[in-house]
């Protein structure tokens, strides 16, 4: 009989799956239209993991310690497990995906601003202040071109835009791993435009 730390973890391996897009049960990628695949509900299941994860380092009981987290890194295999998806991508659902390929629980996310610091860099997305002025970061002509492109989308505030990103763009943040990984260690503050970047 399994014990009860046992079954918190494989709990927990299916919410890490679902976080990331994948139906836990046969590893394949879950439709972009399915409801684990909403920015909100998949920060709520990364969170739900990281407490099952503290939970399970602790043996189950008392207080949560709090271990060192290590700098987010992964091996060409597991990057090769990745699922490109032929739909558009927001980045928070590639950033999903992505967090998902690695098991160790001490280790940090990658989060959005490492990914726009890389595509600022590479000209492919540029900053600007909307109508509300609220600083936001849109694809240039280059990064049209690469396949960023904004939808619109309606969720429970409201019509939104949100840049997505098609199998190319896809493809271009797989093959800039290390600079994403390398951006992600650079201690940095966190700009109005990357608050203002979460698809909601």
């Amino acid at each position: 009989m399994a014990t009860e730390l046992e079954i918190m973890a494989h709990a927990k391996s299916y919410i890490d799956s679902l976080a990331g897009g994948i139906n836990p049960l046969n590893g394949e990628a879950l439709p972009e239209s399915d409801i684990v695949n909403q920015v909100r509900i998949s920060r709520c299941l990364f969170y739900v993991s990281d407490v099952l994860r503290q939970v399970i380092e602790n043996g189950g009981i008392g207080k949560p310690s709090s271990p060192r987290m290590v700098p987010f890194s992964l091996t060409e295999e597991q990057l090769s497990r990745f699922e490109y998806s032929d739909s558009s991508l927001t980045a928070s659902a590639i950033l999903g995906r992505i967090n998902a390929l690695t098991e160790d629980t001490r280790m940090k996310k990658l989060t959005y601003r490492s990914v726009a610091s890389i595509l600022e860099k590479e000209g492919l997305l540029a900053r600007f202040t909307n109508s509300q002025g609220r600083m936001r970061r849109e694809p240039t002509e280059k990064g049209r071109m690469l396949g960023i492109t904004m939808e619109r989308r309606s969720g429970p505030n409201g019509d939104y835009t949100v840049a997505v990103y098609d199998r190319n763009a896809q493809h271009f943040l797989i093959s800039h791993m290390d600079q994403l990984i390398e951006a992600a260690a650079q201690p940095s503050e966190k700009t109005a435009a990357d608050e203002a970047e979460p698809e909601s």
